[in-house]
């Protein structure tokens, strides 16, 4: 595995001290060691060489583990498509998301996120903390050229946050869309160095591209392809739903101290546009009121949040300014 310089610096693993030679009868306490953690993978401790003849003799030292500190908190990160700022409840909007909202009082709410306006660059910032460009996604995965800054591949010495936690103890997961990988490296003879199990995440569940069909998509479990559903209620976005719900109550069950980072990434209100029938029911004659009167009470409710500052009751007036040669 590849060396790696991060920016993480902030927590502490359990280590262990070298053994003498001189105290192999005995078994040496593990012991809380700062880790340097500018240097990813974090390196085994150096073990002096056993000078016992007889095997029965010798103390093996203490296995060597990665684990994360107690008080890491699992981390959870939900991209939604091309929903705008102003559509979930949590945020004034229209759109009824009651989880969204109960986490949204019980943190805080975030209004001065930026984005690429692009799916691709957007994400390769998000997950990376690096700049689109740094990372070659100056634009989507399938419009990538030879160009710097435009291949669709990101480069080696650009880490992911799911590569950086993975190595310092966390299980990692990514349910949905990828569109991070270039179009040229999605088949089955590779290069599979993007694919996201590559990544940093153990594990895959979602399809590779911008977009897929909802109710017969292209998914991958890992590097896999999944064969298509025959039920006839199936939709994807349900179908990774409780994939992701699966995949943490196994972690947590068999390791419940172990932390998890989940990106769940649903293709949601990106096109097609492949909505059960039961849920577009809820919304019929939602916005009979039409574009203009749904924007102002979606206003009303974010300056009630706080989520948006008041409108000024006036504002300086401006002259007409002329254009073209007088």
């Amino acid at each position: 595995m590849r060396r790696m310089t991060t920016a993480v610096t902030a927590l502490s693993l359990i280590a262990v001290l070298p053994i003498s030679a001189n105290a192999q009868q005995v078994a040496p306490p593990a012991v809380v060691l700062p880790t340097d953690r500018t240097v990813l993978p974090i390196p085994e401790p150096a073990y002096p060489h056993s000078t016992v003849f007889d095997a029965r003799n010798a103390t093996p030292p203490p296995r060597f583990e990665v684990k994360a500190p107690a008080s890491a908190p699992n981390v959870l990160i939900v991209l939604i498509d091309d929903m705008g700022f102003g559509q979930s409840n949590a945020f004034g909007g229209p759109i009824h998301m009651p989880t969204v909202e109960k986490l949204a009082n019980e943190g805080l709410r975030y209004n001065e996120f930026h984005t690429t306006a692009l799916c691709s660059p957007t994400r390769s910032a998000l997950l990376s903390g690096r700049n689109h460009h740094m990372n070659n996604f100056g634009s989507i995965a399938e419009t990538a050229t030879t160009f710097p800054g435009q291949t669709g591949q990101r480069p080696n010495n650009v880490a992911s946050v799911a590569e950086m936690l993975r190595l310092n103890g966390y299980s990692t997961a990514h349910f949905g869309k990828n569109h991070e990988t270039a179009a040229w490296e999605v088949s089955p003879s590779g290069p599979t160095d993007r694919w996201p199990t590559r990544q940093g995440f153990d594990k895959f569940y979602g399809f590779m591209g911008g977009e897929t069909n909802q109710w017969a998509p292209l998914i991958y479990d890992g590097m896999t392809q999944v064969e298509p559903s025959k039920d006839p209620k199936y939709n994807f976005m349900t179908d990774m739903t409780d994939k992701a719900i699966d995949w943490m109550q196994y972690q947590k069950s068999l390791t419940p101290d172990k932390p998890f980072f989940m990106y769940f990434a649903p293709g949601a209100t990106h096109a097609p546009h492949h909505v059960p029938k039961e849920w577009i029911a809820k919304y019929k004659g939602k916005f009979d009121q039409g574009w203009d009167k749904l924007r102002e009470e979606t206003l009303a409710r974010q300056i009630k949040l706080g989520v948006v500052p008041p409108v000024r009751s006036s504002l300086p007036s401006r002259k007409p300014s002329r254009t073209g040669p007088r």
